[in-house]
């Protein structure tokens, strides 16, 4: 019987950002190395008791042992609103299932952290140290955010050992957003702080600080110096190119997976590793592009061939294991093999071009293991600034411009490649961002749950899903403790799903994650708003992030529209019957004022009479009536316009009427009878009921002598 895969989960608050998309690539990575599956559940940021976010973070409480053997948080996302109690209560959920934080130190739960206090120390002392700035301004996350409050602290640390004031006018909270750096900079100089260098707790508050300031007519860095936190993608494409403390995210997550699979066997493990950060400098701190300042001290570099790296082959290993940061174990040994074909490059012709190709083969799995490509151009400027040294002679000279040339060519190769990675992300981007304004249109048009499981078989391939399980709550249990497949979808096909209800913490009907291969999957809450849960998606990893907070809202409005249209269908069923039920009550009312009514004993002397009354299925105004006078009798025949109880109560106003006037003047002119009788009914049916009725009427009047007299039509 073959052993079951492990499964291990990733609970963050989105897979779009940065840090979570960074953070993701790491955990997904090791996933991978231990072959294990990984179930990643996002919501939202968690909320405060009382609070309404309980429909998007609902996720989080599906997670259990039922289909996971172990529980990494990304603390640091979720907390923002709760501080370290509300993640401690949080953590309590998942035991005995072992549990693991990201980002947060929590007493009793093993964690994987970076040296935030020293990131913001350096970057505030590079400010002060090295640009001498004096009034150096600050933008810290949220105020329950653990992290955030290790930087801030930091910050304040850091004046008061270089003896600078501490003024509270130039600290702003922000919330780890472009906005929140714009609106802190907007408080902080509406206070009335002047600052000449400003230090932000992540990297979008600090490119959000660069565009309120510009806006304000301040240049960076002429004016004013920044610096952010992360070293983000975006931070080395800004304009200016952002200064800011580099933090090995890819490699948290990679840790974190690889202490969860040691707690899975049973190792005993560490409560906190600490991982160290470091300050890279750009344009936006006035520095520009330069090596990074860790680099190991060079060694006496000797000549010729192999004999020009031996001296200091070793000091310059670690050297450039640390000038590019590699997130996982995968790329191990890279700097050995680049040194040894540089070696061979440099021992003969024979061995041309060895250096860079062994470079391309290094960059390109560097790209798929996640690493900055374009790190490695700090790798050659550390290379070429330890191997080349004045010429001592021909051969001296021969060699160095041998090594220029070799400088030069794979500066181009990490260049094209740096670009060609680039564009191949925007390229993906580009064709989510289509595909996804399709599948809004799509989605906007499903008023009922088979037409959106039709929108789902097209749309979910075309974002390049090919595994899908949509379950919502079933109805009947109020408890939210079960749930019915919508949809499911095989190798990018729908599949039959099961009728069947089961138990939501499955999340996926039994049997969907059953697979020989290892697997990656997205589980998001199918909800609306804040407070309407409707079910869960289950869906492969193979799309681009933006698709799956995409897809959450979609999704989740789309189950909303159904359910809106389903009850508006409803209500007017509901209205039809009682509708008809009305008109069914009315009809049974009129049949028995028409059926009453209706002269029970048809005689008038000198005439021979027959008639019947039998009420179709809309009765309404119908009417005959048989009247014996002493001298003959009178004869009556009509119809109200429409049927139904109204046209009834018209019908007998007709009849009542011409019952009065005949019985009082028997006589009478039938004319004279009609004209008042019209005159009296359009008061009542006009005036009084403010209806539109009409009716045919004929009034005959017999007497003994064979005259007859008659009006009407």
């Amino acid at each position: 019987m073959t052993k079951k895969r492990r499964t291990i989960a990733l609970l963050m608050d989105y897979v779009g950002g940065d840090y979570q998309s960074d953070l993701r690539f790491g955990v997904e990575r090791a996933a991978e190395a231990h072959d294990v599956n990984l179930l990643i559940a996002f919501g939202e940021t968690l909320a405060l008791p009382g609070t309404t976010a309980a429909a998007q973070n609902s996720i989080y409480h599906l997670i259990g042992a039922e289909t996971v053997d172990g529980v990494i948080v990304a603390a640091a996302t979720l907390c923002h609103h709760v501080g370290v109690e509300g993640m401690r209560e949080f953590f309590r959920a998942y035991p005995p299932l072992p549990v693991f934080s990201i980002g947060m130190a929590i007493q009793g739960i093993p964690c994987v952290i970076v040296d935030n206090a020293l990131g913001i120390e350096l970057a505030v002392g590079h400010m002060v140290d090295v640009h001498g700035r004096q009034r150096v301004a600050y933008i810290g996350g949220p105020a329950n955010n653990e992290e955030a409050k290790a930087r801030a602290d930091a910050y304040w640390r850091a004046l008061a050992q270089r003896s600078l004031p501490l003024d509270e006018r130039l600290f702003a909270f922000g919330a780890f957003s472009i906005d929140s750096g714009r609106a802190g900079v907007r408080e902080i100089l509406g206070r009335g702080g002047e600052f000449d260098a400003l230090v932000a707790a992540n990297d979008k508050m600090a490119l959000g600080a660069i565009e309120e300031l510009a806006e304000r007519g301040l240049r960076v860095p002429d004016d004013i110096l920044i610096s952010g936190f992360d070293d983000a993608a975006i931070a080395r494409f800004s304009r200016p190119s952002l200064t800011t403390v580099r933090q090995p995210i890819k490699r948290l997550g990679s840790i974190a997976a690889d202490v969860m699979i040691r707690m899975l066997d049973g190792e005993h493990v560490d409560g906190t590793t600490l991982l160290g950060v470091e300050l890279t400098c750009r344009e936006s701190c006035g520095c520009g592009t330069q090596a990074s300042a860790s680099l190991a001290p060079p060694g006496p570099p000797t000549r010729g061939g192999a004999l020009y790296l031996a001296g200091q082959r070793e000091s310059l290993e670690r050297a450039l294991r640390r000038s590019v940061m590699i997130p996982t174990s995968m790329l191990d040994g890279w700097p050995g093999k680049l040194l040894s074909a540089l070696e061979e490059e440099l021992s003969g012709e024979a061995a041309a071009g060895r250096f860079l190709r062994a470079l391309e083969a290094i960059l390109d799995a560097a790209r798929r293991e996640g690493a900055i490509v374009e790190h490695f151009q700090g790798a050659i400027t550390l290379l070429r600034e330890r191997l080349s040294r004045p010429p001592e002679d021909g051969k001296d000279r021969e060699l160095q411009d041998a090594l220029e040339r070799i400088w030069h060519a794979a500066r181009v190769v990490v260049g094209s490649a740096s670009v060609r990675t680039e564009g191949e992300k925007r390229l993906s981007v580009e064709l989510a961002s289509l595909y996804l304004s399709w599948s809004a249109r799509s989605f906007s048009t499903c008023l009922s749950l088979p037409v959106l499981k039709r929108v789902m078989t097209s749309t979910l391939p075309a974002l390049e899903l090919s595994r899908a399980a949509v379950s919502l709550y079933d109805d009947a249990d109020a408890e939210r403790a079960t749930m019915k497949p919508l949809f499911l979808m095989e190798g990018g096909r729908e599949v039959e799903a099961p009728p069947l209800s089961f138990p939501a913490r499955l999340l996926m009907p039994p049997g969907f994650m059953d697979s020989a291969e290892r697997q990656t999957l997205v589980a998001l809450p199918v909800a609306f708003g804040d407070t309407e849960k409707f079910g869960v998606a289950v869906l492969d990893s193979g799309a681009n992030e933006l698709v799956y907070d995409a897809l959450r809202l979609q999704l989740g409005s789309a189950v909303k529209a159904a359910e809106l249209h389903r009850e508006m269908i409803r209500q007017v069923e509901l209205r039809e019957r009682l509708e008809q039920e009305k008109v069914r009550q009315e009809s049974v009312v009129a049949a028995r004022i028409q059926t009453t009514l209706a002269p029970e004993q048809l005689s008038v002397e000198g005439l021979d009479l027959c008639a019947v009354m039998r009420p179709a299925a809309d009765v309404g105004g119908d009417y005959y009536d048989v009247l014996a006078t002493p001298g003959g009798g009178w004869l009556g025949i009509g119809d109200v316009a429409g049927h139904g109880l109204a046209a009834g109560l018209v019908m007998l106003m007709i009849q009542s009427m011409v019952s009065a006037l005949t019985r009082r003047d028997p006589g009478a002119s039938p004319g004279k009878v009609l004209s008042a009788l019209n005159a009296a009914v359009y008061e009542n049916v006009r005036s009084r009921l403010q209806r539109d009725e009409h009716a045919t009427l004929l009034l005959l009047r017999y007497e003994r002598g064979g005259r007859v007299t008659f009006a009407g039509a």
